[in-house]
């Protein structure tokens, strides 16, 4: 069997073992979310202590199949920290201000263990092919990339199997493209990271029988920041891999981040106050369940996925007709209206008058007849 293969497989078995535990021990230790604004959209407590489980699954899988760097110790090293941090905050909380300094911890970690952006490629006619960044502005640098991705997938977190199944899929478009460009301890680890995720899944999708928590969506937010930073010496590929690939292949999750901030900033509202303007949530307004609303934008990563994948190929006129068509799609889904009286409020509504469902997305399956978790 495939090296790339036994990995992906041992960390989908550890981590689809562990989730079960996980579930059990959340009540114990207070590591439940409970429905207490109309934000979320879940009815009933359920368990968020599914990081541990991702960590152990990554981490069993990698460190069977590789022997450990200086740079790799460096990763699970920032890795166990943003995962402390994260339980914390699924069982007790944790101010924002504090996770944000822990964010910055983990990523100053990562520099000191050399993964880091070390300079840039030079796209002017004049000068040198490559750009060395003094060390205040490398450190910058890495630091507002690898605190952005956190924050981006940790954002995107709001569905059942939403966050697991966009990393899962960026994951084996990264491991794809690292292979092709022969960066052998970079596939290994993503292809880590995407096992994990896929176990998980099994869990985590709707409908779901546990969250990741901050815990999963941080940890995941570090890895495939810090993953992508994995090689030797600054070099145009190297940065172009670092930057332009990952960016390509998250697109989705960075546009919502970013749409967030300037929804929040315009009304006056803290940057890190959750709300119901997400993406998912302007898709969920016009009608479709929690399944359909996570396979839309499934698709949506799948589109960019295929884009990354054509541009690091060198066929960039392929890749930029997709992102186009994705360009499209989120054009689209991002004018529909949201507000108190939206699609989502109107089925929870109805919801509480039938009191048959825990769930908005089965009220709107029984209207439209559907059947099957995956039936559209």
């Amino acid at each position: 069997m495939n090296d790339h293969l036994e990995v992906f497989l041992l960390a989908v078995v550890v981590t689809a073992l562990v989730t079960p535990l996980c579930i059990l021990i959340a009540p114990r230790i207070g590591a439940m979310d409970i429905p207490k604004d109309k934000r979320r959209i879940h009815k009933k407590p359920m368990p968020r202590f599914g990081g541990v489980a991702l960590f152990l699954g990554f981490l069993s899988a990698f460190s069977w199949f590789s022997e450990i760097s200086g740079q790799q110790r460096g990763i699970i090293a920032a890795a166990a920290v943003i995962m402390v941090i994260g339980i914390v905050d699924d069982i007790r909380g944790v101010p924002a201000k504090i996770k944000l300094l822990g964010q910055i911890a983990c990523a100053v970690i990562l520099w000191i263990s050399t993964l880091r952006f070390s300079g840039m490629a030079n796209f002017l006619p004049i000068g040198p092919e490559y750009i060395v960044f003094p060390v205040w502005l490398s450190m910058l640098v890495t630091v507002f990339w690898i605190v952005a991705i956190i924050n981006t997938i940790n954002l995107m977190d709001g569905l059942d199997g939403l966050a697991a199944g966009i990393v899962l899929i960026a994951s084996l478009s990264i491991a794809y493209i690292a292979n092709y460009t022969e960066r052998e301890v970079t596939c290994t680890m993503i292809l880590a990271v995407a096992g994990a995720c896929m176990g998980f899944l099994i869990y985590n999708f709707n409908p779901a029988k546990i969250f990741m928590g901050d815990s999963g969506s941080m940890l995941l937010g570090l890895l495939l920041a810090s993953l992508s930073l994995v090689g030797d010496t600054p070099t145009k590929s190297v940065t172009l891999f670092s930057a332009t690939v990952p960016v390509i292949l998250l697109v989705l999750p960075i546009f919502d981040t970013s749409f967030a901030i300037v929804r929040r900033t315009v009304k006056h509202r803290p940057i890190f106050e959750a709300d119901k303007g997400h993406l998912h949530h302007r898709i969920m307004a016009m009608g479709f369940g929690q399944r359909r609303t996570v396979l839309v934008l499934y698709s949506i990563s799948g589109i960019m996925a295929m884009a990354g994948i054509l541009w690091t190929m060198r066929m960039k006129g392929q890749a930029l007709i997709l992102a186009l068509i994705a360009a499209v799609l989120i054009f689209i889904f991002l004018g529909i209206g949201i507000d108190e009286n939206d699609k989502i409020a109107q089925l929870e509504a109805e919801m509480m008058v039938k009191g048959s469902s825990e769930d908005p997305e089965v009220i709107e399956e029984e209207k439209i007849g559907s059947k099957g978790p995956f039936e559209i």
